[in-house]
């Protein structure tokens, strides 16, 4: 395999402050969209449907990975880590979270994600397209928990649905 270009690390995010001293860490949620879903429409062009929702889902859980290492490590109490977790989505922008349930001792879990980056205020389509958010998620659970997670949404802004809901179970070997 050839040597890689861009192994992902959080340094990768840069000084944000030095390189953006006028413009700050903020931009508009248009240029994200823009960004995400042009790939999404290359990929699938390139890879189709399936492959493309597998290489989303595997960003996602890589950036969840490294969201949580970076903000929450050190953090083993759930309530502390949903209440810092709501705080710092919303904060950035991202979106608004609620435990819908949670069953830790099962790993079983159902959340919500209001004002969601990817899809709130998009015309309703004939699926879910959160799977950035499944993998983000799956990233962040097993992260925390130490255990494999799949996660699906099974409400989407696109489906006529106001909020995005994600059920988050545990990998059972």
């Amino acid at each position: 395999m050839a040597e890689r270009k861009y192994v992902f690390s959080w340094d990768l995010l840069g000084d944000i402050a030095l390189g953006r001293p006028n413009l700050g860490p903020n931009t508009r949620l248009e240029v994200y969209r823009l960004m995400q879903f042009v790939f999404r429409d290359v990929f699938e062009r390139n890879y189709g449907t399936e492959k493309t929702d597998e290489i989303f889902y595997d960003a996602g859980k890589l950036a969840g990975d490294h969201f949580y290492k970076n903000i929450f490590a050190g953090i083993t109490d759930f309530n502390e880590f949903v209440k810092k977790l709501q705080i710092v989505l919303k904060d950035m922008g991202i979106g608004i979270l609620r435990i819908e349930k949670a069953d830790l001792e099962n790993g079983s879990f159902v959340l919500t994600v209001s004002e969601d980056l990817d899809c709130s205020g998009l015309p309703e389509m004939d699926s879910e397209i959160c799977v950035y958010d499944e993998g983000f998620i799956a990233g962040l659970m097993e992260s925390f928990t130490g255990k494999r997670f799949k996660v699906k949404e099974v409400d989407c802004w696109c489906t006529g649905d106001r909020t995005c809901r994600f059920t988050a179970e545990v990998v059972k070997d």
